[in-house]
Order: structure tokens, then C-alpha cells, then sequence
């Protein structure tokens, strides 16, 4: 007779996939590579792995390559890979996972300055609770001190009325408090134990 060997014991873990899983609430074992993922990624073209190889990764515990590659900064959190998931792996959820435990780690973005632009979208949000654009770029430009770069473009945005030139602060109170409570949080649950 043979014996079964419970799921548990056969599905690979590591660190990283148990603290994506108990913080966030993405099972990365429950993926089997169909790799449905990343051929309907449309940024997949630009990725240096695709999404089920990130999340083999993650099986893995090759916690440097996932927090080192330029996948998850350029995922646009569109979820189409979690739609196309069959096992239901919330992948979108994986890849914002390895952000914030990137971020936590003081890892260096893989991609030019997008955690100056991280920075400077949350800023603007937290302040204003909502994205003012103007604002948000003129931070972004003071943090990273390329200041002409994208001139015209802004000037045409301008003629089109597409940027608003005085901020709207209808829901900056509720996001001080949402922003106060994440900040309970994590203090309260950190990936590492």
C-alpha cells in the first residue's frame, strides 16, 4: 500500500513565502507554474522574470532575486494575472508583498527612481487625501534632482487643463487616519520573526 504524503509536507516553503502568506494572505505554494500569469501580463515584455517564475521563487526562498529584480517595481497592479490564476493565487498581492518587504529591507529598486516616486505619490495622498499630480511632481523632482526632464510634456498637460494647479483636500482627514492605523499595524507585524 502506498502512503499519502499530507500537502504540507510536500509544497516547498521558505521565509518569504510564509511571511507573504501570514501577512498579507497570498499562498505562493499553491501555484504549479501553468504560467497563465505572465502571458497575460502586459508589462511582462519588460519584466527581468516573469510572474510565476517570481513566485517559484518565492517556493524557493530566493528571497535576493525576488527583492532584487525589476518585476515587482514595474508591475502595474492590474491583477490580470490573479484573473487568470486557476489556483487563485492573489499575484498582484505577491508582487505588492515583495514591495513593501523590499522597502522594509532598505533594498535599492532595480528600476531608476521609482521609490522616489513611491515616496512622493504617498506623500501626496497622505497630505491632500488624494493624488495631486502638480504637487506630487514637484516633490518627485525635488528628490531626485532632474528637474527639466519631462518639461514640454508638462506644459502641454498644463494647456489641456489636464493638471490642477490648487490641490482638493476633500478626504485628507480620513486618510491621516487610514495612514495612522497601517502605521499601528505594522509596527504590531513585521515579516521577519
Amino acid at each position: 500500500m502506498v502512503e499519502v504524503q499530507s500537502e504540507a509536507a510536500i509544497a516547498p516553503s521558505s521565509k518569504l513565502a510564509e511571511a507573504i502568506l501570514e501577512s498579507f494572505g497570498a499562498d505562493v505554494n499553491m501555484c504549479f507554474q501553468c504560467g497563465k500569469c505572465g502571458a497575460g501580463c502586459p508589462i511582462a515584455f519588460a519584466m527581468d522574470y516573469t510572474p510565476s517564475q517570481l513566485i517559484h521563487a518565492a517556493q524557493l526562498g530566493l528571497n535576493d532575486l525576488i527583492l532584487g529584480s525589476k518585476t515587482i517595481w514595474l508591475c502595474a497592479a492590474c491583477e490580470t494575472c490573479t484573473t487568470r490564476c486557476p489556483q487563485g493565487v492573489d499575484i498582484a498581492k505577491v508582487m505588492d508583498a515583495a514591495k513593501i518587504i523590499a522597502v522594509q529591507e532598505k533594498v535599492e529598486p532595480a528600476v531608476g527612481p521609482v521609490r522616489s516616486f513611491h515616496q512622493a505619490a504617498v506623500a501626496s495622498i497622505r497630505h491632500f487625501g488624494r493624488m495631486w499630480e502638480v504637487g506630487m511632481i514637484a516633490s518627485l523632482k525635488l528628490r531626485t534632482g532632474d528637474y527639466f526632464k519631462d518639461l514640454e510634456l508638462g506644459k502641454r498637460m498644463m494647456c489641456k487643463r489636464k493638471l490642477k494647479l490648487i490641490p482638493s483636500f476633500t478626504g485628507s482627514r480620513r486618510a491621516g487616519k487610514i495612514f495612522a492605523r497601517v502605521r499601528k499595524a505594522e509596527k504590531q507585524k513585521s515579516w521577519r520573526r
